[in-house]
């Protein structure tokens, strides 16, 4: 564990005093160990943060709540910049408890009703299930925090967008300036395209008041930045693409072997697959192209990650893999970040498989592409990560999720493994060199640094 993690009870907690460096309250429920995809993102953000001279403090969620219900990965804790302070305050999960001894007797006898009125209580605070409650101790932590070692700058990552909350509140309250950093979006189905919220709804107008508060406002890919451009004309200009990136430890870690020609294959696969991704069509792919291709025949997919958002597999994910065994289909289980590098040098082609949507952006893609291994897209080619790839020269990406589409695709990137000399690999990794974690928080950072600077809040 990170030696700097504390709770915050209901005192003041010493903080880091004046250093002549800005200090830098970040929002994050999912941080080291929760194991979420996003969690990343988060880890990497408050650590370029630390790396670029700021003092950091994270607030998050108790260790507990990742160990007890979402699954954790406790090897990211090492990752922690020591110099950061990791605040973790509790966070109450009623509708993931899975011991019936803390359930009461209305939800034993009446599931239905329970889970109505929970939910109608989580939204009193702030309008989203299951994460509403937790405004109340963020904004008070906050404001703890401020009054011990005052904030020059909030910047709180999404989802839950209860996040948001901290910096509103002391942007309100003290004037502090604050960022939103949103992985997907609030109101916008990124699969789907539609909106989610009605324009008079509770989250519509927090929405609109957060975002008319901001100083600025990131997106992870250009169609998701644009359509809240679109949305928000009047505040387009303070909204920025920030895109996920990799971090550049991987690529250290991560040492590419020569592998003999007769080899037989490995594909793999890592990340969370839930029920958007088409894991049944590449399946389908998958058998169709074993049965065509020699090399496929001999080769294995290997899947890494987690089969749905929880710890415990989804049975019918699950059972699509098992079904799959006599053609060499596997899944071997979560990766924790500390064996990626081994994980990637176990493979010799990526698996991209992903949901449909013009606004879906994988963060999983910008580390496939630094190691520069034959991908396979199994995923809508309207996919927003269609344009990341644009360029990658060891792509292979299936035309539609019929099965013959993607076992061409399959075959192809078999015959790329093989025949792929070292120029080509080498030219796919200076492709991705520009998607690199700080060449896309660094520009952000320096922005933001000068902001403060002649806002000079706290001080």
């Amino acid at each position: 564990m990170n030696q700097h993690t504390e709770r915050l009870a209901g005192g003041a907690t010493p903080g880091a005093g004046h250093t002549g460096r800005p200090h830098l309250l970040y929002v994050a429920w999912g941080f080291p160990p929760c194991r979420s995809g996003g969690v990343y993102r988060a880890l990497a953000t408050a650590n370029r943060f630390a790396a670029r001279g700021w003092r950091v403090t994270v607030i998050t969620a108790q260790r507990e709540t990742f160990i007890r219900y979402t699954g954790a990965d406790t090897s990211l804790e090492q990752r922690i910049d020591p110099s950061i302070r990791v605040v973790r305050l509790p966070f109450s999960w009623p509708v993931l408890e899975p011991d019936l001894r803390r359930w009461s007797r209305l939800r034993i006898q009446r599931p239905g009703l329970w889970a109505k009125a929970r939910a109608r209580r989580d939204q009193v605070p702030f309008p989203e299930i299951g994460y509403g409650p937790w405004r109340r101790p963020l904004e008070a932590a906050a404001e703890r925090i401020h009054r011990d070692d005052p904030v020059d700058l909030v910047l709180s990552t999404a989802n839950p967008h209860v996040a948001f909350t901290a910096g509103y509140r002391l942007h309100r309250r003290h004037g502090v300036p604050y960022v939103m950093d949103y992985r997907d979006a609030w109101l916008l189905d990124v699969f789907s395209g539609e909106r989610l919220h009605r324009p008079n709804s509770r989250a519509a107008r927090w929405e609109r008041r957060l975002i008319e508060s901001a100083h600025e406002v990131w997106f992870v890919n250009d169609p998701i930045r644009d359509w809240h451009r679109r949305l928000y004309a009047r505040h387009a200009d303070r909204m920025h693409t920030v895109a996920n990136g990799f971090d550049p430890e991987f690529t250290d870690a991560y040492l590419p072997r020569e592998r003999p020609s007769a080899e037989p294959l490995t594909f793999g696969y890592i990340g969370t697959v839930t029920t958007k991704v088409p894991l049944a069509p590449f399946v389908a792919g998958w058998r169709t192209a074993h049965e065509r291709d020699p090399r496929v025949r001999t080769a294995t997919a290997a899947i890494h990650g987690y089969l749905g958002f929880y710890a415990t597999p989804r049975p019918d994910l699950l059972k699509l893999v098992e079904e799959a065994a006599d053609t060499g289909v596997s899944y071997e289980g979560p990766a924790g970040k500390s064996d990626i590098g081994a994980v990637y040098d176990s493979f010799d082609v990526l698996l991209l498989i992903l949901g449909a949507g013009a606004y879906v952006t994988s963060g999983k893609v910008f580390e496939y592409i630094a190691t520069g291994l034959p991908i396979v897209s199994v995923h809508d080619p309207g996919n927003a990560t269609s344009q990341v790839l644009q360029g990658y020269p060891l792509w292979f990406p299936a035309a539609s999720l019929e099965p013959g589409d993607i076992a061409d695709a399959l075959s192809r990137a078999a015959a790329a493994a093989v025949s792929a000399g070292g120029e080509v690999r080498d030219q796919a990794r200076r492709f991705a060199a520009t998607y690199s974690r700080p060449g896309q928080l660094d520009p952000r950072i320096d922005a933001l640094a000068a902001a403060v600077d002649r806002l000079g809040v706290a001080s």
